[in-house]
């Protein structure tokens, strides 16, 4: 789905991109100014860094308190909507072909004839039918965050973070002025007694639960107390355990346990529960084995080789806000952030705490870039702690409820076999990440054209479809066309014969056009909002050559044509069926992070305009 060549051709990876100009000029090691500062190289921090490579124009510097990258270990499970996610990087299909994918799930509890041995109760589907394009997967975090590295590494940015610093204070200016952030280096964990200072117009903290960012500005984690234990280990073991190979949720007499099959076709992950808190510290990878067999039986399994294990304590726990902006001063625009651990933290065992990190700051990613080009309203930034907490709260009171019934104890309340696989299979779209929902704000419309688009709600992430790309007969899905570039979508579902998609094509050709008003001088046409069309004929029914200019627009210094915007129906679904798209047509606008943000009628120009004047900047 990339494009290549623009500005000439060129020999070697057309995937490894030029250096930006000013990469020459940066020095090594720690600059003494920076556009953003981003605090942690776990996923939240990476997702956030990968964003801003995107925009090797802006200087973006990645510290971290470790010596080096994470190399095995904790979290594993890549819900739908973190595939569709890295699809915008270009790295889902690394993600797939390397990840175990999760097909099915087992629920085992107490055989009611012999309770002190378990027996299967069911076995559902685990991603309902056209959920996602995307599919569940199971890849350790190690290696999502290599795929991570490696494409700022192959970026224009050149980016690579910095180890062995951790935040020891921040200063905030007031106005314009930059955050002052104090570094401390580390060395194997340890603190050397050296400092260096660095200022950044925006600071965010992505350094995990013991988050020193969300100490600098104030900020708190509030909630249950962590009065749960857990122990976690990768590990080749031979069983006769019969779904060692499926997920399974798995409660007994003596505990619970889930099992996650692992990438690589032997190694299994399991999350057993221990007895409280209370002597975690004296838990050995034998002991985990020992509890594991005691909740398995009659089953045995028998553990020829560790990989990695932990153990855990779980607590819910929110902060208020995930910016500086003090209560009662909401006027102040924020200039440092945080995500992640760093402002909630929940359990391991609906997989959702690696997926929500990483959503926190593909949220914040674009807004920021946005912000520091000169692209939007600085007020934009305000949606991100408004955004992002609600969906915070929401996975809190999701995790409490779920761990509840996780570990509800065999005929107890709440431990009713059927029931809880019921609620697992209702909170399918929760876990699999497509159930968010943003309110109404200044990117989010209060959907009054919504039954235009019964099938993309407004505020939730765009429902991608099967099409077939006009110029070249391609089968693809439409979704697949967004990329982590900081632009809108722009997407213009056409009526029947077309007549009122043409006549908005000329409006957005023309001086009052939204594209013409928030598109730089120098900047491609696309790059602010990046227009494309879906037509309800056939690929074979329309010419390339018929279509208007602003569906073909003109590209790089040598003015190439681009003939990838325009789509047709896939004839064995149609998405105009598929998603619920008015014959009369619509048109879809689509926040760079893949969220509908509105639904228009074809001849609504006016409310258009008006909807990105909101958002964007005049161009200059």
């Amino acid at each position: 789905m990339v494009q290549f060549y623009v500005d000439g051709y060129r020999t070697g990876d057309p995937f490894l991109e030029e250096p930006h100009p000013s990469v020459r000029d940066r020095p090594d090691g720690l600059p003494e100014t920076t556009d953003v500062l981003v605090v942690g190289c776990g996923p939240a921090g990476l997702v956030l860094a990968t964003q801003m490579a995107s925009f090797p124009d802006l200087r973006t510097v990645v510290v971290d308190r470790r010596d080096g990258p994470l190399e095995i270990g904790q979290a594993d499970g890549v819900a739908c909507r973190t595939v569709e996610m890295f699809g915008a990087f270009g790295l889902a299909d690394r993600v797939i072909a390397e990840g175990y994918q999760v097909n099915e799930v087992a629920f085992w509890r107490p055989d009611p004839d012999d309770p002190s041995a378990i027996r299967r109760t069911g076995r559902i589907q685990d991603v309902e039918d056209d959920l996602s394009e995307m599919p569940h997967v199971i890849v350790n975090q190690a290696r999502m965050l290599t795929y991570l590295r490696e494409h700022m590494a192959r970026s224009a940015a050149r980016l690579e973070p910095l180890y062995g610093l951790q935040v020891d204070g921040i200063a905030v200016a007031t106005g314009d002025e930059p955050v002052t952030v104090t570094l401390a280096h580390v060395e194997g964990g340890e603190a050397t007694g050296e400092t260096s200072t660095i200022r950044a117009r925006y600071v965010v903290g992505c350094d995990g639960a013991r988050s020193a960012t969300r100490t600098a500005i104030g900020r708190e984690l509030v909630g249950d107390p962590m009065n749960q234990a857990w122990g976690v280990m990768d590990v080749l073991a031979v069983t006769d355990f019969p779904d060692i190979r499926l997920k399974s949720a798995i409660t007994s007499a003596e505990g619970s346990i889930l099992v996650i099959p692992r990438e690589g076709g032997y190694m299994v992950r399991l999350y057993i529960e221990l007895d409280s808190v209370d002597g975690v510290r004296d838990v050995t990878p034998e002991t985990l084995a020992a509890v594991a067999n005691r909740i398995l039986h009659p089953y045995v399994l028998e553990v020829r080789d560790v990989g990695w294990w932990s153990v855990y304590e779980v607590g819910q726990r929110l902060c208020d806000r995930f910016d500086d902006v003090p209560a009662g001063s909401e006027d102040r625009l924020p200039r440092v952030f945080i995500a992640g651990d760093a402002c909630h933290t929940h359990s391991a065992k609906a997989g959702q705490g690696m997926n929500v990190s990483m959503a926190d700051t593909w949220n914040l990613g674009w807004k920021l870039a946005a912000v520091l080009r000169g692209r939007a309203r600085p007020e934009l930034l305000h949606t991100y702690s408004e955004e992002r907490h609600e969906v915070a709260r929401e996975l809190i009171d999701f995790d409490r409820e779920f761990a509840a019934m996780f570990s509800a104890h065999p005929g107890g309340q709440g431990a009713d076999p059927e029931k809880f696989q019921r609620y697992f299979r209702d909170q399918g779209r929760f876990t699999a990440g497509v159930a968010v929902r943003y309110a109404p704000s200044m990117i989010t419309s209060g959907a009054p054209h919504q039954h235009l688009a019964e099938g993309l709600p407004v505020g939730m992430r765009f429902h991608s479809a099967p099409v077939i790309r006009l110029a070249d007969a391609k089968p693809m899905h439409l979704g697949h066309v967004a990329r982590a570039d900081g632009a809108w979508r722009l997407h213009l579902f056409a009526d029947r014969d077309g007549s009122r998609l043409r006549a908005l094509c000329a409006f957005l050709a023309s001086p009052a056009s939204p594209v013409v008003r928030h598109t730089p001088p120098g900047a491609e046409p696309d790059e602010v909002i990046d227009v494309r069309a879906v037509f309800q004929q056939g690929h074979r029914d329309l010419a390339v050559t018929d279509l208007p200019p602003a569906l073909l627009p003109r590209k790089g210094r040598f003015g190439l044509v681009d003939y990838e915007k325009a789509f047709c129906p896939d004839p064995a679904v149609d998405v105009f069926d598929l998603r619920g798209i008015d014959r009369a047509g619509c048109a879809v606008i689509v926040r760079p992070d893949q969220y509908v943000a509105h639904v228009l009628p074809l001849d609504a120009h006016a409310e258009l305009a008006a909807f990105f004047a909101g958002v964007l900047t005049e161009a200059r």
